[in-house]
């Protein structure tokens, strides 16, 4: 079977207020997470909270094969949790939950999903530890990005936001002569952002 459940933990020097302010900025996720996130659009902005906000994506790991894929946000549960629903190349569910430690934001990712991609659902029998890696190498770059976006967002002067490095980018490996499409562009609505504080929408 092509299901994966996979468990990421983040920790971050930072408040979850900062954490949300970043995870929740769904038009600039190919800005501070270029590595996974190749083209995002937002279709519907859900409620203050987020709740059935609704983004197309087009995502990659390491590995030469892009994913196209939308979620919905079902459940919000300021501070504590946000629940997506995927579909597309992805079906399942994924949540994340959040909590401060003194000064450390933890972050965790439950994943578990059935792959629909051809390739993904034709191999995974073979090839489960690869794909799974794949994973966890996004993921290891999203806690990377992220924390660069905030000391980015924290910087009082444009020479000190200068001297922070650039987020990771996104792999180079990909199959000869192919490019990823980017997603059309659709009339959009209105963005709210995501907050942990349940004032605004992921």
């Amino acid at each position: 079977m092509s299901r994966y459940h996979i468990v990421t933990t983040w920790r971050v020097d930072a408040s979850l207020e900062e954490v949300a302010g970043v995870l929740g900025d769904i038009a600039r996720l190919t800005e501070w997470w270029p590595s996974v996130y190749l083209a995002v659009e937002e279709l519907a902005p859900g409620d203050a909270t987020g709740l059935g906000k609704e983004v197309e994506l087009l995502t990659k790991g390491w590995l030469p094969y892009t994913l196209r894929w939308r979620f919905r946000v079902t459940e919000v549960d300021p501070p504590r949790r946000v629940v997506l629903v995927p579909s597309g190349d992805f079906t399942g569910r994924g949540e994340w939950s959040f909590a401060q430690e003194g000064p450390v934001a933890v972050i965790r990712y439950d994943w578990q999903v059935q792959a629909r991609k051809p390739v993904l659902r034709a191999l995974t029998w073979l090839l489960r530890p690869l794909f799974t890696a794949n994973h966890d190498w996004a993921m290891q770059r999203g806690e990377e990005s992220l924390r660069l976006e905030i000391l980015r967002r924290r910087a009082a002067s444009d020479a000190e936001r200068a001297r922070i490095p650039p987020p990771p980018g996104p792999s180079r490996l990909t199959f000869a002569g192919r490019a990823p499409q980017p997603i059309r562009p659709r009339a959009r609505e209105p963005r709210n952002r995501w907050s942990i504080k349940g004032s605004s929408g992921l």
